[in-house]
């Protein structure tokens, strides 16, 4: 299914038949709003309820605060890589067409959902590909380690014992910890009434929220690859999201669902973005030659395809405009293979009994390109000095960080302790009278750190760097 054969192949499936077992797009897509009732009233204005969203996300203080998040280069430098919120913003950019490729073909598919919000569906994507990173801690994905490893291998693993006072977490709360996930983070941040703050958290629209949500299951399931998509104290809150958008339920304890259809186009956004720029910016920073990245960027294409290419190349003279030139035209097929996988598997995606991402399933030679990219991104990005040294440094900043303020939340008698309690913001709820509820509001307050921010914070405490006295 190359580039130029996409729409035929689109074309072939307009016809799909779907059985009754399975979840309704009537339903899927809903503009009711988490933490309201009813709807919000009618306002005469042209954006939609989804807009709102996307709007909503864009102006929020932790969307900010993606700009100084590592994504996967050290963050500053002499040279602009992508950090989490540039990334966020592409991601939310190839969601968006992914999205509105899919609602116009869905649209001619199924044409009594004329009257429904299936036109939206570019926007509820777009949307929720803003909000995906939202709860992932700073330093990358080193982060997420830190704080899983620090319950399951470091000091935070006398927290499984039962306490002096008597208090002890449960099976369920100590998988949580042990299996921290930024995605389940995401959505804690974005549905969790924080102190002071709205009940709903963002009150988005229920169908953002369960485009958010990867994995729809709790961290019991979690199992080795530590991905889950709700925290016990948000449990109830998903399960209302997905009784109202007629999930498809497939366990009840431990609680299960079938991903809602729009996440399959959020992670797909996400495996196209991450891939493509993360070798654009080694490009950049010359861990990458020119040469091999034009050549894991051209496997994409036939050879008709990769000769316009390269015509292409000798107008264009420029390096970095030539791969960014390339880096386009990969998204491009992409874009257009993953569209045509979503809607061949339209009806095994409504069942619940889809595998895999759409990205797995595109044709063969996008596939084996994007299979060469990521064993190459793998040997040499993710293991490059820069990178190990950025997460090496972040591993010991979040580890000392979550030591020293689980400490002061379990023994907040201390002098010192006390100290630390009163640095952090009034809407943790760090006083909480449960043990479990008082960890939460120390994840979510570390987990909420900028990367300077957590860097300077960590100084601070090891007495490196002291505030100017005037």
């Amino acid at each position: 299914m190359c580039n130029q054969n996409t729409s035929h192949s689109i074309a072939r499936v307009v016809n799909i038949k779907l059985s009754a077992a399975m979840m309704d797009w009537n339903t899927l897509i809903s503009a009711k709003r988490f933490g309201l009732e009813e709807f919000h009233e009618k306002r005469q204005e042209n954006r939609s309820e989804f807009q709102r969203d996307y709007d909503r996300l864009i102006f929020s203080a932790p969307f900010r605060r993606l700009q100084n998040k590592t994504q996967v280069f050290p963050l500053p430098g002499s040279i602009f890589v992508h950090n989490r919120l540039t990334h966020s913003l592409e991601v939310s950019c190839v969601g968006r067409s992914l999205g509105n490729d899919v609602a116009k073909v869905l649209l001619e598919r199924h044409p009594h959902l004329h009257n429904s919000f299936i036109g939206e569906i570019g926007s509820i994507v777009s949307a929720a590909c803003l909000a995906h990173d939202l709860g992932n801690p700073p330093f990358g994905h080193s982060g997420e380690r830190a704080i899983s490893t620090f319950f399951s291998e470091g000091k935070g693993l006398a927290l499984k014992e039962k306490q002096p006072n008597g208090e002890q977490l449960s099976p369920t709360q100590w998988d949580d910890l042990t299996h921290f996930e930024g995605n389940a983070n995401a959505f804690r941040l974005l549905t969790h009434q924080f102190e002071g703050r709205r009940k709903g958290g963002f009150v988005l629209t229920y169908s953002t929220l369960a485009s958010i949500v990867k994995y729809p299951f709790s961290s019991s399931l979690a199992g080795n690859k530590s991905k889950f998509g709700f925290f016990t104290s948000e449990e109830g809150s998903f399960r209302k999201i997905a009784e109202e958008l007629g999930m498809i339920q497939l366990n009840e304890d431990p609680l299960k669902y079938a991903r809602h259809p729009l996440v399959y186009l959020v992670e797909a956004a996400d495996d196209i973005c991450y891939q493509m720029m993360d070798i654009e910016d080694a490009h950049k920073l010359k861990i990458l030659t020119t040469e091999e990245t034009k050549e894991l960027l051209l496997n994409y294409f036939d050879e008709s395809h990769k000769e316009h290419i390269r015509r292409t190349f000798g107008i264009v003279s420029d390096t970095n405009e030539q791969i960014a030139y390339l880096r386009s035209s990969v998204i491009g097929l992409l874009i257009k293979e993953c569209t045509a996988s979503f809607l061949e598997n339209e009806a095994s995606i409504l069942e619940g009994n889809y595998k895999g991402s759409l990205i797995d399933n595109i044709s063969d030679n996008p596939a084996k390109a994007y299979r060469t990219c990521a064993a190459a991104s793998i040997d040499k990005i993710y293991r490059s000095r820069d990178v190990l040294d950025i997460e090496l440094a972040g591993f010991r900043i979040i580890s000392t960080l979550l030591e020293l303020m689980i400490n002061a939340v379990s023994s907040p008698e201390k002098a010192y302790s006390r100290l630390l309690i009163n640095r952090v913001s009034g809407q943790y709820n760090i006083k909480a009278p449960v043990l479990y509820e008082r960890i939460q509001a120390v994840l979510d307050y570390v987990s909420g750190m900028t990367d300077v921010f957590a860097l300077d914070l960590y100084r601070k405490i090891n007495g490196n760097s002291l505030p100017e006295i005037s």
